[in-house]
């Protein structure tokens, strides 16, 4: 992990398209901002962990009913 110190309105660039941004520190609250191209998905991680269960789930409920039409196929 790479560990950077930034000071307010001071900025982080990933590549070409993204820039990682210190608003404000106020207390142990930090805000940031992210200017990143709108193709890509930007989450917060407790979020996208959501997101990537959810998906397992829809995907396990798939293939249970492709399963399931399958073996009335056979019959």
């Amino acid at each position: 992990m790479l560990i950077l110190n930034r000071k307010k309105d001071e900025s982080i660039q990933i590549g070409d398209d993204i820039e990682i941004k210190v608003i404000a520190v106020e207390g142990e609250q930090v805000k940031i901002g992210i200017d990143a191209p709108r193709s890509m998905d930007v989450y917060r991680k407790e979020i996208y962990i959501k997101i990537q269960e959810e998906n397992k789930e829809a995907s396990a409920a798939s293939d249970e009913l492709v399963n399931l039409l399958k073996s009335f196929k056979k019959e």
